[in-house]
């Protein structure tokens, strides 16, 4: 039985046998800030470290099934949402959010996997634009899904990636954080877009390191202070920094893990 003192986040996502990324990090991200989680799994994949091998998506009633009873069991104060792999996933998906819409859910719109594979099947991208991304309060995508959801070329610089932004606004998106981690140069800048307001740049130094799963880690970070009734600006700042400290980590532990 859940403590009602307890702040949960709902975590929307497909399993990643190698625990390096999907669920696995989401969870290992909420737990240490301090949130309990709970879970509606959207796909099973069996995958290592450097290959997706299979993806069995969930069936779309069974992932709203499961989002109401999680939402029915467990105080949730904000939702995660990862891979979706289907159009009906993301439709069912959508469904939850209206229904509850006093919840505020981060996307962060999982488009392949780091090795290349696809992870929501042809056609869906609209389904997302259409159906979900207006019912987030933010949706966190790198340079290159940003450019896939607009439909465009890869940003070059932050004029680019500014304006690709303002058009995801324009269809309909509260709020987006694009992601620079698949820029260059010595700092890592992420930009927080939203209608009415100047753009804000949270900057660290880019680390001469890697590590699968930063995507999820930092949508989960911002969804678990987001639960904790952190303002969006503050919540963006303190996920940056939590993602720039595990990097950190990395680099210390392995400096030869480029």
């Amino acid at each position: 039985m859940a403590l009602r003192r307890d702040r949960y986040v709902l975590v929307v996502g497909g399993s990643d046998s190698s625990g390096g990324a999907g669920i696995a990090r989401d969870i290992e991200t909420i737990s240490s800030i301090g949130v309990r989680t709970c879970l509606a799994v959207t796909a099973l994949t069996a995958q290592t470290h450097k290959a997706v091998v299979e993806i069995h998506p969930s069936q779309p009633s069974l992932v709203a099934d499961q989002m109401r009873a999680a939402l029915q069991a467990n105080p949730v104060a904000a939702i995660k949402i990862g891979m979706l792999a289907t159009a009906g996933v993301i439709v069912a998906v959508a469904s939850v959010l209206r229904e509850n819409p006093q919840v505020p859910a981060v996307l962060d719109p999982v488009l392949a996997s780091t090795s290349g594979r696809a992870l929501l099947e042809a056609g869906a991208i609209a389904v997302m634009k259409r159906n979900l991304m207006p019912l987030c309060r933010l949706v966190t995508p790198n340079l290159i899904e940003l450019a896939l959801l607009v439909g465009s070329e890869l940003a070059v610089d932050d004029d680019g990636a500014l304006l690709q932004g303002q058009e995801l606004l324009n269809a309909g998106a509260q709020a987006l954080l694009v992601k620079g981690g698949h820029a260059s140069g010595p700092r890592s800048t992420d930009i927080l877009l939203r209608s009415g307001h100047e753009p804000v740049r949270f900057d660290t130094p880019r680390l001469a390191t890697s590590m699968r799963g930063t995507g999820c880690m930092l949508t989960s970070a911002i969804a678990a202070h987001m639960a904790k009734a952190c303002p969006l600006e503050d919540g963006v700042r303190k996920g940056k920094l939590f993602v720039f400290e595990e990097l950190r980590k990395i680099a210390q532990e392995w400096p030869c893990s480029t």
